[in-house]
């Protein structure tokens, strides 16, 4: 039996945005194995786990506030591969891993706006 999170779409997108990173990362430095490449990977990790987390049956303001926490491992994520660019780690600029940062954090703030309103929405 497949827990809540496994049919959620934007979970699904979390594990293709870590096979993303985990790819990209492959090549980097061996000095940054344990600190770029290592936060990356932590980073974009916590994204699905976050989403998972969150849908455990908890309150919808549980569910929001990981959703909340998913967004901002989705950000450190980012914000290492702006480094790795700079640092000119990556040998191309990945117009793929950009676009589907963009798309996954938009589903992640739909999702947890969608969720934010359940919890405030007037109880009749």
């Amino acid at each position: 039996m497949p827990f809540k999170f496994e049919n959620l779409e934007v979970w699904k997108l979390a594990l293709d945005y870590l096979d993303d990173v985990y790819r990209l990362t492959e090549n980097l430095p061996k000095e940054e194995l344990y600190n770029l490449r290592s936060q990356w990977i932590r980073a974009a990790t916590s994204v699905g786990l976050n989403i998972a987390e969150g849908s455990t049956g908890q309150t919808d303001s549980e569910q929001a506030r990981f959703l909340g926490y998913a967004i901002r491992s989705l950000v450190e994520s980012s914000a290492c591969y702006r480094i790795a660019q700079r640092r000119k780690y990556l040998s191309e600029n990945n117009r793929a891993m950009e676009d589907r940062t963009v798309s996954l954090i938009r589903q992640l703030q739909s999702f947890r706006n969608k969720v934010q309103r359940k919890v405030n929405a007037p109880r009749t």
